[in-house]
């Protein structure tokens, strides 16, 4: 018993000892196996492709980085310069002669006083978006382009009731950002803010689309806001709001500051209301728009009476006397619930569709006077513009 242990012992030992001597050829002749297999007929094994290891120009990108090379160069800076007078103040701290306060001595002083904001270059030939708030009142423009040059901009138009401007820059072949190939924009798609915040130089934050068709914030008369959260700073409005691919989507123009308690609430006008803007100010030398000669708001609601979105009509405050509402025979107070019979929905569904109106279009409203229903029809003419 004892020797066949031991046989065993050996045995094993041998066979271990193959086993470690065959995988080493393997290790090291692997296409000795091959032959083998070939000549007992046994299949081969598939050669393993070897891949090297990507080098360090060769790693995929994460982020952004491309759709911030296609956009940025078509970002400007513009900062703005204009010469203030100032009337000295005499205040008499005597209270008998208290009277006499507020009366204008001595020579008034002028003091130059500066402004910046940032722009979008649209067309190749320099065409500029940027908001009518940043170059309102200026005596001069100058703009900085992505490759560092300096050079001056003119005013083609400007519209306050957009707060969009457009302004011309010598150039040819400049980078510009189409406005007509943006994807419909969704909530929730990621978005990028380039501008020049504080006069730190081209920056780029981003942030996704919170909201769209944001009204009723008396920013301007015709507001559609885009509302994003990617961070819009002092110097941002008139920048470009970017999708993922560098598509144009937007003019920054407003944030909610901190101290109206908001974080991270900024505001975008649409491009389409942009690219309307921009065309009718390039042929125009201004917007034109329909007007009903009339001031309204929302008609007033009983609490729980219409559903979220229903149609409310809007009420009249005011009626422009010789304006088209007047001539139609409308009065302070009537409630406007439809036009061509499409329901109005609310003042700015109203103010929308009357702007996109040319002045002598003939239109049929119908409203109620002190309850009673009643129809007209108004010429619309073209709406005044607004001071600056």
């Amino acid at each position: 018993m004892r020797h066949v242990l031991a046989f065993a012992r050996e045995l094993l030992r041998f066979a271990v000892l193959g086993l470690a001597l065959a995988f080493l050829v393997l290790l090291l002749r692997p296409q000795w196996a091959d032959a083998l297999r070939a000549r007992l007929g046994m299949e081969t094994a598939a050669p393993v492709a070897v891949v090297p290891a990507p080098t360090a120009h060769e790693v995929p990108r994460r982020g952004h980085a491309e759709a911030v090379k296609r956009s940025a160069p078509s970002v400007v800076s513009i900062y703005t310069a204009r010469v203030v007078t100032e009337q000295p103040i005499q205040l008499v701290p005597n209270p008998t002669l208290q009277r006499f306060s507020g009366i204008a001595i001595g020579q008034p002083r002028r003091r130059l006083e500066r402004a910046l904001g940032s722009g979008v270059i649209v067309s190749a030939d320099g065409y500029v978006l940027t908001n009518h708030h940043v170059i309102a009142h200026a005596d001069e423009i100058q703009t900085v382009l992505w490759n560092g040059q300096v050079t001056r901009a003119r005013v083609i138009g400007s519209d306050r009731e957009t707060d969009l401007a457009v302004l011309k820059i010598d150039g040819s072949n400049l980078p510009a950002l189409p406005l007509d190939q943006a994807p419909p924009v969704e909530v929730g798609d990621i978005v990028l803010a380039i501008g020049n915040p504080f006069g730190l130089g081209q920056t780029v934050t981003q942030g996704i689309v919170s909201g769209l068709g944001r009204d009723q914030l008396n920013l301007s008369a015709y507001e559609n806001f885009i509302q994003t959260d990617a961070a819009i700073n002092e110097g941002n409005s008139g920048g470009a709001l970017v999708d993922v691919d560098g598509n144009l989507i937007g003019i920054n123009t407003f944030v909610l500051g901190r101290l109206a308690g908001a974080e991270g609430i900024g505001f975008a006008i649409p491009v389409d209301i942009a690219r309307s803007v921009l065309e009718q100010i390039v042929d125009h030398g201004a917007v034109v728009r329909g007007w009903l000669g009339i001031e309204y708001g929302d008609a007033p609601v009983l609490p729980g009476t219409l559903p979220s979105g229903a149609p409310r009509g809007v009420a009249l405050s005011t009626v422009h006397p010789g304006g088209p509402g007047d001539h139609a025979g409308l009065r302070s107070g009537d409630v406007l619930l439809g036009i061509d019979d499409t329901a109005i929905v609310d003042q700015a569904d109203l103010r929308a569709r009357e702007s996109s109106l040319d002045p002598g279009t003939r239109v049929r409203v119908a409203g109620l006077r002190a309850g009673v229903p009643f129809q007209t029809e108004i010429v619309l003419a073209q709406r005044p513009r607004m001071g600056a």
